[in-house]
């Protein structure tokens, strides 16, 4: 599935989009020929991006913004409007780890932040770009999610439980723009070659695992204007769409 989508014209949202996968999506993205308004907090990172975006030919909108920040988020959507009346393609990349530990032992402003930014964020970011992306002839919303939440593995509580949060909102937002150009997945990346990956498992020697560059590749794909699916979790390493099953 790993074609490269023609993204020419396309407007695309790509957050966390100053390191790891984020970062190589939104480069991606933009050397398919998509015009990619990249959010993170890091500025430093950002301008690396755009800095490598513009020596390819491609272009970029720079957003330093913290996801915390729900206003900011609210205003993000007002300003794609007002600039290009209408959004392509987001990815909803951002999150934060939080702390492997058992959950009993979590502290309340770690679990916390985990949910602002994992979750409420992606809420408010749905929220604020959705009307945008029904404007699109062919919306496309890619939200990151994790094996962990559906593993419920021990110690890994409020990541697990903020990737399982995302995953049904964006299996309710797919429901909802069934019948609508938008199509709304959910995708595993599986284990990468991340910061956020040596940081729950700093035993783990990286170059075991795939580069955030051939994960974003797999991933690339489902941006494309001809994709059908919707309301699927994508599984990236192994390059397939798993169906949820609903309890009967």
């Amino acid at each position: 599935m790993t074609e490269t989508p023609n993204l020419s014209g396309r407007i695309a949202l790509v957050t966390g989009a100053s390191r790891g996968i984020g970062y190589q999506i939104a480069k991606q993205m933009a050397a398919a020929g998509a015009h990619v308004i990249a959010v993170a907090r890091t500025v430093g990172g950002l301008e690396d991006l755009d800095d490598e975006i513009k020596a390819a030919g491609g272009q970029a909108t720079l957003v330093p913004l913290d996801l915390t920040d729900m206003g900011g988020i609210d205003r993000l959507g007002g300003a794609i409007n007002e600039r290009w009346g209408k959004l392509d393609i987001l990815v909803a990349n951002a999150g934060v780890l939080g702390v492997i530990a058992p959950i009993g032992h979590v502290e309340a402003k770690v679990f916390e932040k985990v949910m602002a930014v994992n979750v409420t964020s992606t809420w408010r970011m749905i929220r604020s770009v959705d009307p945008l992306l029904r404007k699109s002839d062919a919306g496309r919303a890619i939200l990151l999610s994790s094996g962990v939440a559906h593993s419920a593995r021990a110690f890994w509580a409020p990541y697990a439980a903020s990737k399982a949060a995302v995953e049904v909102l964006g299996r309710s937002w797919a429901d909802e723009t069934r019948n609508m150009p938008l199509r709304v997945n959910c995708v595993n990346p599986g284990a990468t070659r991340t910061a956020m990956r040596a940081q729950a498992m700093p035993g783990e020697n990286p170059d075991t695992l795939p580069t955030p560059a051939e994960i974003a590749a797999k991933i690339l794909p489902l941006a494309s204007p001809t994709l059908r699916e919707t309301g699927m979790l994508f599984e990236a390493r192994e390059e397939r769409f798993v169906t949820y099953r609903d309890p009967e």
